[in-house]
């Protein structure tokens, strides 16, 4: 049995094993089943509540800007939008031109984000405490460095 806090490296040699996508995948569903423990008392999936949380940090916003900061396609963010639209708590209305929208929260928008901030922080707490600050801290660092890199993959096939 390891303990929360030891130290974990594979040997400088190692060559991966197995799929990263399904590890990646692996690790996702867990961290948002317990996300989702906790913001889910709010009344939001963490999916939901990561969205509202940018909308309510960048509105109002053009859905091209949010889904790229999202890292995810305009297609995928339409349909995510839906939900936060029907409740009343997000709403997209139009932009500069006859041609853009923008996406910003309503008011009832950003008293649910004030709501399920506190519970997603004591989710975020919950994590760290059972993972070690220090070890979630080089996990947003090689997840960050991991963006970075792909981002330069695909800027260089464009």
């Amino acid at each position: 049995m390891s303990l929360p806090n030891a130290e974990i490296s594979a040997p400088a040699t190692a060559a991966p094993k197995g799929c990263s996508s399904l590890k990646l995948r692996q690790l996702s569903r867990r961290v948002s089943q317990l996300f989702d423990a906790e913001v889910g008392s709010a009344g939001l999936k963490t999916t939901q509540y990561s969205l509202l949380s940018h909308v309510v940090r960048l509105a109002p916003v053009r859905p091209g800007e949010l889904a790229a900061v999202m890292e995810m396609d305009a297609s995928t963010l339409t349909r995510n939008l839906q939900p936060l639209i029907a409740q009343g708590w997000v709403e997209v209305g139009p932009g500069d031109d006859g041609r853009s929208r923008l996406v910003a929260a309503t008011p009832a928008g950003r008293a649910m984000h004030g709501q399920a901030r506190r519970a997603w922080q004591r989710a975020q707490q919950g994590f760290n405490d059972r993972m070690g600050a220090e070890r979630v801290a080089r996990l947003h660092a090689v997840i960050d460095e991991c963006l970075d890199l792909l981002h330069e993959a695909a800027e260089s096939t464009e």
